[in-house]
């Protein structure tokens, strides 16, 4: 067995080394942390799900023209990507109401956002990834102008995409999250969306019964975060129909076990 070099472990993920000079592999695991990894626990399958339904969706943003590190998957659990050089930010794309904004905010979780909002954080989990302005941005040089126009109109074409998709599946795209990373060509640099799109990163609700279809049934202790992550699959079209597949997503027959 060849033993690989790791670069980095997340709080999701791993990448190893790649087999090409610039490509990596990423590993998506089964581990789930919430509130800055002050609660963990597991999701049985996460990370089987995470990688198909971000190799899907990836795909899917290149086609529309947005780049992407993603190159292609590997097996049930990995992927190769592009290396890239991580710009400490993270963008939050809110459509509707929920989780840190309702609280800062008073505004009740599930309200329609009369206008799309974009916020940025600063990528640093011993200050909590605090809430930055453009104004810090450019002042500690963390990303360019010309690099952080871009970020926005990325991540709404990508908003305009996933709503329309999720949509399509009668799923309601709440908020996510987005990373970017830059890209070298010489002295060149242009930046490309990272990370991964799954349910570990957006807020995913059922049009018609409001059912969570996120992390936020492990933040919230709901119980059924597998049936709920592989129910987003199945709705996508990445699960195979039968009985192994669909035994698992009833989430009427995981609340009747709890009493609901």
């Amino acid at each position: 067995m060849v033993r690989r070099r790791q670069i980095y472990e997340g709080k999701a993920k791993i990448l190893y080394e790649g087999p090409e000079p610039g490509t990596l592999i990423q590993y998506f695991k089964d581990d789930a942390t919430a509130f800055n990894a002050q609660k963990r626990g597991t999701i049985s399958g996460k990370g089987v799900i995470n990688n198909r339904i971000s190799e899907h969706i990836f795909t899917a943003l290149q086609t529309i023209g947005v780049p992407t590190h993603f190159i292609r998957r590997l097996n049930m659990r990995e992927q190769l990507i592009r290396q890239v050089e991580i710009i400490p930010i993270e963008v939050v794309v809110r459509n509707v109401a929920a989780g840190s904004i309702s609280k800062r905010l008073g505004i009740e979780e599930g309200t329609q956002l009369p206008r799309t909002i974009i916020e940025y954080y600063y990528k640093d989990d011993a200050l909590g990834d605090p809430m930055i302005a453009d104004e810090h941005i450019a002042c500690f040089g963390w990303a360019s102008q010309d690099e952080m126009n871009d970020i926005a109109d990325m991540a709404i074409r990508v908003n305009d995409f996933m709503c329309g998709m999720f949509a399509g599946i009668g799923i309601r795209l709440i908020d996510f999250k987005l990373e970017f990373g830059r890209v070298w060509d010489g002295d060149y640099a242009r930046v490309i969306l990272a990370d991964e799109i799954s349910p570990d990163g957006c807020r995913l609700w059922d049009m018609k019964s409001n059912e969570k279809l996120d992390k936020d049934r492990f933040r919230q202790s709901l119980g059924g975060e597998a049936e709920a992550y592989q129910e987003v699959a199945r709705r996508l079209g990445l699960l195979p129909e039968g009985e192994e597949a669909t035994a698992v997503l009833d989430l009427d027959e995981h609340r009747k076990k709890r009493g609901r």
